[in-house]
């Protein structure tokens, strides 16, 4: 469940208005057949992505590995399994699906393919998606719940949250020394995760002075996505226009000293220093730092006491990824 998890954090902010999810598929003598994870709605779910791979190494059917959408996929196994999967243990982060919705149901094709066990992590509280657990259960296949589900659930709770009302998550980028000024911090690839999360979320949110300072775009060029409308949280509403987040094609920008306008959205991301991070504590559920292994600059979070709740750590080429919460 731990390399679930690991796995399924690497996408985090990037499955919108999907959960994030990691799966484990172990083979009758504990090896390791495939750790996968959901990658971006619309696309396979984890369990389906790694029974994709299992079912592979298990049959060197190549075919399999040629086959990009849930259905296909599916069919394939469900036609060509041949009782591959006995003695299979599934491990999720995430109750397998029980609807037929962009993709068909986890949980029927689990049942149908009669893995040995199923384990799992949290339950899942979309009406429309739960009870898969039940439907394995029915095909006579054991199945474990709540393993390790403080863990599942905080990898969960971004989608718990914007099912209700919104998730926010603040994001920075830091060098050693602490600094957040003074031209690119982090790495390439890092960069580009953060414009597909920005493909994804509905709004961002900035800071007047990094907007006068910075003169940034804001968009999700890197990855030729959609860019997210801005909040620019400002006492005085004037700019100059010819800065480029004003000039995105179907983006709204909204000028305001208040956050009143984040009530109309739902996946939020907060770029911002010091100063926006003071502003927004009240309304963050999660922080994600990309600390970067150089030194430099001028400017830091300065005068802020704060301690934080390590959720899950990446490592890119260059910098350190950690999601985190406030350790209220």
């Amino acid at each position: 469940m731990n390399l679930a998890l690991r796995e399924a954090w690497k996408y985090q902010g990037l499955t919108y208005p999907n959960p994030a999810v990691g799966c484990t598929i172990v083979g009758k003598h504990g090896e390791v057949l495939a750790v996968q994870a959901h990658k971006k709605a619309g696309e396979p779910h984890a369990e389906v992505e790694a029974l994709k791979i299992a079912y592979y190494k298990l049959t060197s059917d190549k075919k399999i590995l040629t086959l990009t959408t849930s259905a296909q996929i599916h069919t394939h196994l469900l036609e060509n399994h041949n009782g591959c999967f006995s003695g299979i243990s599934v491990f999720t982060t995430l109750e397998p699906c029980s609807h037929i919705g962009k993709t068909p149901s986890c949980a029927t094709l689990l049942s149908k393919l009669k893995i040995k066990k199923l384990f799992v992590g949290s339950q899942d509280s979309n009406k429309e998606a739960s009870g898969g657990n039940e439907i394995v259960k029915e095909s006579n296949i054991e199945v474990e719940d709540s393993l390790l589900k403080e863990e599942c659930d905080a990898l969960l709770k971004p989608f718990n949250t914007w099912k209700k009302e919104r998730f926010v998550f603040f994001k920075w980028a830091q060098r050693l020394n602490g600094t957040v000024d003074s031209g690119v911090i982090s790495s390439q690839k890092s960069r580009t995760l953060v414009h597909a999360m920005r493909d994804v979320c509905d709004l961002l949110v900035i800071g007047g002075n990094s907007v006068r300072v910075d003169r940034p775009t804001l968009d999700a060029r890197l990855v030729n996505g959609r860019a997210p409308d801005v909040l620019i949280l400002s006492r005085s509403g004037e700019f100059d226009k010819t800065i480029g987040l004003f000039h995105v094609k179907n983006r709204k920008v909204i000028i305001s000293d208040n956050f009143d306008i984040l009530k109309e959205y739902k996946n939020i991301i907060i770029e911002g220093g010091g100063n926006m991070f003071e502003l927004s504590k009240d309304i963050a559920d999660y922080y994600l730092c990309f600390l970067s292994p150089q030194m430099g600059g001028d400017i830091s979070f300065m005068g802020i006491d704060e301690k934080f709740e390590i959720l899950n750590i990446l490592q890119d080429e260059q910098d350190i990824i950690m999601w985190m919460k406030r350790d209220k």
